[in-house]
Order: C-alpha cells, then structure tokens, then sequence
C-alpha cells in the first residue's frame, strides 16, 4: 500500500506533501479535457484521409502515458538536477532541430518534423522550455559571480535557436521565443538603452518577415482586410462558435472537424466552442488563466532568482502559446499554427508541454514540509 502520509519517508510520500496540488490538478484537468477532444474531434479527420476512426485517439492515449510519467518524474527533481537536465535536452534538441533542415520532412513548405520508425516529431518543442531554464541559470549565475558571461551565454544560446527556427521557416514560434526570453531579461534588470535595442530589434524582425515571407504577409495583409484571400478556415471557427452558442450541441455532434483539416490540432478550440458552448470554453480560458497568474503570484514570494526567472518563462510561455491558439481561433490575431497545450492533437507539443509542466511544478515545490 502507498504511504503518503505526513510522517513518510517515501519519495511519492515527500513529493505529495511538497509539490503544488492547485496547479498539478490543473494540469491534469487540461489533459482530460484533451482526451475527450481527442475522442470527439479525431475521428472523422482519421476517416477524411483514409485510416483508422480511432487511429489518432489511440495514438493521443499512447503519447499520454509518457507524457504524465514524464511531469511526474520532471517534478520530483531538485533545482542541480533541473538545470542539468535541461542544459542536455537543450543540446540534444537543437541537435536534432538541425537535422530537420536536412532529412527533415517537409510540411506546407516548411521543415520542422523528423520522422523515425513511422513516428514524427517536432524537435524545436523540446528547445522552448529548455532555453527558458538555460537562460534563468546564465542570468542567475552572472548575478552571484559578476566575472561570469552570463548575459554572453543567454543570447549565445537564443541566437543559436532562433537561426535555426528562421532556416525552417517558424516564425510564430521565433515571436514567442523572443518574447519571452525578453520578459526573463526584465526581471533580472534589464538595463533601459538594453531593453530599447531588444524591442527595436523585435520590431526589425516582425518587419523583415512580413517583407521578405510571403506566407506572413499574405495572413497578416488578410487579417487586416477581410477582403483579400480565402478565409476558408477562420470562417468555419467562427461559425463553430456560433453554433455551438451557450452550452454546445454536445459531444460528437459537432461539423467543424468535418471541413476544418487541423480541427484536431490548430484549431481544437473551436470544436470545443461548437460541442462544449462559450461556458465550457471559458472555463478552459480561466484555468489556463489561472495557472499562469496564480504560478506568477507564488514565485513573486520567491528569492531565488533563478527559481524567479525560470518559473515565469516556463509560465509567460504555456500562457502565451495558449493566447495565440485561442486568438487565432477567434480571428483576435492572424492565424498561426500553434497547438494549444494539452488539449491538441501532437506528440511532440503534449511530450514539451509535460516536461514544461513538470519544471513548473519542480521549480515551484516547497522547501520544507
């Protein structure tokens, strides 16, 4: 029998008593949700391409699995053993996020999957709360030992990422990278004439990559006038909100996943407005509200600043990748392909998102019972 009383020993026992119970429940909340909108939304974009109904709910359960052992062993570890292991998956990722440029598989014009034994994979997911972690560490070092490169390191390891994301192309996930690499640089005093050479420097980005990306302009240009292109897509999102009005026309009787081809993925969000109604899907926005504003409050008590820095990357990230999936559902920014954490179909985005979970609730356990 498990003992995880007070008075025990064990590590399950110690890990119970000192992890954070409010936001693990909410994770694992969001991961509910995610197997129900697997088991709603899947079936008929399996039965649209020719396979298996269930292939894709089998397969969202087969990732689940690791992905909950995964935040489970994540969150048992101790701050020595966090920076180390996000400093190999780090290297490891970015190895394989290169691959992608050579023998990666090429998907709507970018590489960013690597495909082994008939499973794929997105390696540059992996990088995003590694580098998070990285950078807390450079910044928080250079604080206790002046003499250390710290800041060198940070940007070193950004740049790095940030090449490699512009090559494949993805520059939604150059966009949340940055900012929130920017957000850390703040908390750890950013100097004024720094701050105003990384925002000139973001601007200079979003510039150049709505000039020279034709992909990028050409959603922008129509976000900004409904006029121009084909809004297929954000079309049928919206009129899945509207269909499923208050309360939903309830599990599995939705059409959206019929038309939209990332129903499952990108654009999930709309089949839980059309299905689930605006009072289910406000209650996911609250949640995911939640863990970000109620994490960011808990480590405003915090005086170890590498806990401080790296607990609201890992947090500013999971809130804003939800922010611009929700947004770009409701046609609030122009679309961008990004999965909503836990809730979207992809192995590599729940894989990221249980290691960003697991960080979380490591970073933010308390020191004494």
């Amino acid at each position: 029998m498990l003992d995880i009383s007070r008075e025990s020993n064990s590590i399950l026992g110690k890990w119970w008593w000192t992890v954070d119970r409010i936001i693990l429940f909410a994770f694992l909340v969001l991961m509910a949700l995610g197997i129900l909108l697997a088991a709603t939304a899947t079936p008929m974009v399996a039965d649209r391409i020719g396979i298996e109904k269930l292939y894709f709910l089998k397969r969202h359960l087969l990732y689940l699995a690791p992905a909950l052992a995964i935040t489970f062993f994540i969150s048992l570890l101790d701050e020595p053993r966090i920076k180390k292991f996000a400093l190999v998956l780090f290297f490891i990722s970015i190895l394989l996020t290169f691959m992608t440029l050579t023998v990666g598989v090429e998907i709507k014009g970018a590489r960013r999957w690597l495909s082994f034994w008939k499973i794929s994979m997105q390696p540059s997911e992996f990088v995003k709360p590694t580098l998070a972690v990285l950078t807390a560490w450079m910044l928080s070092e250079q604080q206790k030992h002046p003499e250390f490169k710290g800041h060198f390191l940070a940007i070193l390891f950004l740049s790095l990422f940030v090449c490699l994301l512009a090559l494949q192309p993805d520059i939604g996930m150059i966009i949340v990278t940055v900012s929130i690499w920017s957000g850390q640089l703040f908390l750890n005093g950013l100097p004024i004439i720094f701050a105003v050479v990384v925002l000139v420097m973001i601007i200079g980005g979003f510039i150049s990559a709505y000039v020279l990306l034709p992909h990028v302009s050409t959603r922008v240009d129509r976000f900004l006038d409904p006029t121009l292109g084909d809004h297929y897509q954000i079309n049928r999102s919206l009129e899945a909100f509207a269909n499923g009005g208050i309360f939903g026309v309830g599990p599995g009787e939705g059409v959206v996943k019929n038309y939209l081809p990332d129903a499952h993925a990108d654009f999930v969000f709309a089949v839980l407005g059309e299905e689930f109604g605006f009072l289910v899907c406000t209650i996911v926005v609250v949640i995911i509200a939640f863990i970000v504003i109620y994490g960011m409050l808990k480590i405003m008590k915090e005086n170890n600043l590498f806990i401080v820095i790296a607990s609201s990357g890992l947090l500013a990230q999971f809130g804003l990748q939800s922010f611009i999936n929700i947004a770009s559902a409701l046609q609030i920014i122009p679309t961008k392909g990004m999965t909503l954490p836990f809730m979207s179909y992809g192995g590599s985005s729940l894989l990221s998102y249980s290691i960003t979970a697991g960080m979380i609730l490591a970073l933010g356990k308390r020191r004494t019972v």
